[in-house]
Parts: structure tokens; C-alpha cells; sequence
């Protein structure tokens, strides 16, 4: 689904959101602006915003970095899979998924059967731009960000690409990221 179309006025959002009856789960790259764009979108759906990583931390009492480092990626993904089913069951919501969440199977299966799963997408220029600002990322400590998120990109966009809305996230207001989301979902609903 392409970003195009007129700009949903204010009472259209609110029609919008009475149709959405399950949760917009946001998908793709860190650093693509899905924690940021998802509070927005949220606010204006008058829906919570949940943060996937974020819940994790909560149920693990430690940081995705300390998960990373004492359990392994692996370990993560599992317990990232089941943070996200509880999370998507609860009804409607915005949930900003990691990067890497909708690579797994069991996890992908579970957002498009129960979710309305949005792929918030962008150039790589930006990401590196983006999350060169923090050193959060566990998968981007043990070499050069810019290669990595160009290696990881191109791993992960098949997954990605099986979102049924597609937004490009640009450099510039989240407001227009957020419509185009909006416009996506009415389409699609």
C-alpha cells in the first residue's frame, strides 16, 4: 500500500478509530521512528500506545542489553514473541514491535491473524542517522552501524514486506508519517 492520498480531517480520524477493533502493531528497523510516530498515532486514535520493548524490560527486570548479553538473542526472541502475544490480545492498542519482532515466524503469524500490522519503512541514510545518536543497540556494538543496518535491512524486508500497510517514514514532521499510517489503515479496513 503507497503513501498517497489527502489528509484525514479530524472528525475522519475519529470514524477512523471506532472502526479499529483490533491493534495497529508497527513494524520495521530500529531506529525507523516506530515508538515515536506510534505515541502519535495512538493519541490521536484516543488508543494506548505500548512499547514492546519496553514491556519486556518490564517482565525481565533488566534491559533488552542486558537480555542480549546474559541470554543471547535467541532467548530474547522468545521472550519478545510472548510479550507481544499478551500484548496483541489485550484489543485495541498501537504497539511499537523491535526490529527484529516480526521476523519470527510464530510472532509475524500471530500480528497479521490478530493485528492490523503497519511497516514503517525509510532509507538507510536516515536509520544510521537516527540511531547513531544512542548505544543502545545490541545488534550494532560490534561493528560499523552503517553496515550493519544495511546487511539487516535487506534481511529483514521480506519479512516486512508481508505487512499489508507499507509507510515510508521521511525526514520531517511524524505528523505526516502518522497520516499516511492513517490513510493506510483506512484503506485497508
Amino acid at each position: 500500500m503507497t503513501n498517497t492520498g489527502t489528509w484525514l480531517s479530524e472528525s475522519a480520524i475519529e470514524a477512523l478509530a471506532k472502526r479499529i477493533a483490533r491493534p495497529v502493531v508497527l513494524v520495521g528497523m530500529m531506529g525507523v521512528g516506530k515508538s515515536t510516530v506510534g505515541r502519535k498515532l495512538a493519541g490521536l486514535l484516543h488508543l494506548p500506545f505500548v512499547d514492546a520493548d519496553e514491556e519486556i524490560e518490564k517482565a525481565a527486570h533488566m534491559s533488552v542489553s542486558e537480555i542480549f548479553e546474559k541470554h543471547g538473542e535467541a532467548e530474547f526472541r522468545d521472550g519478545e514473541r510472548r510479550v507481544i502475544g499478551r500484548l496483541v490480545n489485550r484489543g485495541p492498542a498501537v504497539i511499537a514491535t523491535g526490529g527484529g519482532a516480526f521476523c519470527n515466524a510464530e510472532t509475524r503469524a500471530l500480528v497479521l491473524a490478530e493485528g492490523i500490522a503497519v511497516w514503517l519503512d525509510c532509507d538507510t541514510a536516515t536509520l544510521v542517522e537516527r540511531v547513531g545518536r544512542k548505544d543502545t543497540r545490541p545488534l550494532l556494538r560490534n561493528g560499523d552501524p552503517a553496515e550493519i543496518l544495511t546487511r539487516l535491512k535487506a534481511e529483514r524486508e521480506p519479512f516486512y514486506s508481508q505487512a499489508p500497510i507499507h509507510v515510508m517514514s521521511e525526514a520531517g514532521p511524524h505528523s505526516q508519517t502518522v497520516q499516511r499510517i492513517l490513510q493506510g489503515i483506512d484503506r485497508w479496513l
